[in-house]
């Protein structure tokens, strides 16, 4: 599963961590990250209260290469879904903003998800707001933000993590 956002520091940052902590396989990067950086000290801070390691993280961009090998792409906006699928139009099917992805998987019915599940669902489901879709950055802002946007992250994959998928996606 790949996290993205804008600048691969704070919200796919901390979606790849705590994705991780819950034993999820994760990685993240950002469509305009400027390579090698860390991610702030409040991510850092609110990680360590989450119980998720922050320890070696380092921004990167994302590339076509990343969303070909991703078998699930949730972003932190409709403008970064925007543009991974145009970085890579054979991922459309499987990217998601972070926020649309947990409405989906809130419709369906208990139990192991596919891919397909969760197409007939955006099938069925009109597109929400930005206001609904979009995780707002945190970058800049009182620890508080941070938190809000650590715990709208840990909902959705604690939704993700209690919906194993079967097979085929």
């Amino acid at each position: 599963m790949l996290f993205v956002c804008r600048a691969n520091l704070c919200r796919s940052a901390m979606a790849e961590r705590l994705a991780q902590a819950g034993g999820l396989d994760a990685a993240s990067a950002g469509t305009h990250a400027v390579p090698d950086l860390d991610m702030p000290a409040f991510a850092k801070d609110v990680l360590v209260e989450r119980g998720a390691d922050p320890a070696g993280f380092a921004s990167r961009r994302v590339d076509a290469a990343l969303l070909a090998g991703a078998d699930l792409v949730l972003t932190a906006t409709r403008a970064e879904r925007a543009h991974c699928v145009t970085l890579a139009p054979a991922a459309t099917a499987r990217t998601f903003t972070l926020r649309q992805f947990g409405r989906y998987l809130q419709q369906l019915p208990p139990g192991p998800t596919t891919l397909r599940d969760i197409a007939r669902v955006r099938g069925r489901l009109q597109a929400g707001a930005p206001l609904d879709d979009d995780l707002p950055d945190p970058f800049g802002a009182p620890i508080g933000e941070f938190r809000v946007c650590a715990a709208t992250i840990a909902d959705i994959l604690t939704l993700l993590a209690d919906r194993p998928r079967r097979d085929p996606a």
